[in-house]
């Protein structure tokens, strides 16, 4: 939702890009306003900062708009206030990171007693990062043995939770620092491998574990040479092999990959994408409507853990490069 700057309607503060690429700017901008009886203004609480929030700012998501979008408030999600006092989450039809937006009423969750506001806001593009690639994607069956390929980031230490939620007998997960490793450990992988080590240690640790518990589910944040090293790992022999269903989520270490044919013939192997553009509209009614209420709960239940980094929307334009610590969730507060 775009407004002139020159609109005299009512102001808020807001999270303003002005041009793509440039840092966000904290400024007075016009109240964004309801359109139509879909629609409902949000007092915002918090939201979060995705990659994909990001990346769209920059112009660089795969989903950005090739037009040069000018006075446009970022945040695509958030937490806020209905006027009648409930509080939600939603995707804004207007930018989140601001002091009001317009939401939609059939893409927001009520949420329960108990759950903080950056929680809240922190916690849905990781379930839906996770979630809808174990559930729907992969098809995850309990007793599953699951590797989280980029595991140490926030959506993937969620993804090992979900993970165990959703009943898998093992475990692993891969990541670079040592500290987040062990952490997930605590979080409920049942064995964590470095990608610190050299590539034939890698690959001969994954071949060892798939040997002794064969892995059903991979779900990978990085892609790159890591998608590499475990696709090599899983090639076969000419015997029988175990169906491993390979879900490509992130790109956080390369956009492409090379894949051998011989790799790709030798293994039962199902590749697929987990993203914005590859679900299926009743899939998004699901998260809505079953997967993000269910999670909301367990985290308001202590049983789905998340951290976060607060700042206040008045010095977004100060932090919003800063670094966060591994496995943490840069979220704006109002």
């Amino acid at each position: 939702m775009i407004f002139s700057i020159n609109n005299p309607q009512k102001k808020m503060k807001a999270a303003v890009i002005y041009h793509k690429g440039e840092m966000p700017r904290y400024v007075d901008f016009p109240d964004p306003m309801v359109q139509n009886e879909d629609e409902l203004l949000l007092t915002v609480k918090a939201s979060a900062i995705k990659h994909f929030d990001k990346g769209v700012a920059k112009g660089t998501h795969y989903s950005s708009s090739e037009t040069k979008a000018n006075a446009k408030v970022i945040g695509g999600d958030g937490v806020g206030i209905l006027a009648d006092g409930t509080r939600v989450f939603a995707l804004g039809v207007s930018g989140m990171v601001a002091e009001k937006a317009v939401i939609e009423k059939d893409r927001m969750v009520v949420l329960p007693e108990g759950i903080d506001d950056a929680v809240a806001a922190a916690l849905p593009n990781a379930v839906a990062g996770a979630a809808m690639a174990l559930r729907f994607r992969a098809g995850i069956q309990p007793g599953d043995t699951v590797l989280i390929n980029g595991a140490t980031g926030f959506t993937g230490r969620v993804a090992v939770q979900i993970a165990k939620h959703c009943g898998a007998g093992k475990i692993i997960a891969t990541g670079r620092n040592p500290g987040s490793l062990k952490k997930l450990l605590t979080l409920g992988a049942d064995e964590v491998i470095s990608l610190k080590q050299e590539d034939e240690q890698f690959v001969a640790q994954v071949k060892e574990i798939h040997k002794s518990t064969p892995i059903d589910v991979i779900v990978d944040y990085l892609w790159g040479h890591t998608a590499e090293l475990l696709l090599s790992a899983l090639k076969g022999n000419g015997s029988f092999t175990n169906r491993t269903r390979f879900v490509s989520v992130g790109s956080m270490t390369g956009d492409k990959i090379q894949l051998s044919a011989e790799n790709l013939r030798s293994v039962n192997l199902q590749l697929t994408g987990s993203g914005l553009g590859s679900w299926t509209r009743n899939e998004m009614r699901t998260l809505f409507t079953e997967i993000l209420p269910e999670m909301f709960q367990l985290a308001a239940a202590g049983k789905l853990s998340v951290e976060t980094t607060n700042i206040n929307l008045k010095d977004i334009n100060n932090l919003w490069d800063m670094d966060v610590p591994d496995g943490h969730r840069l979220v704006v507060v109002m």
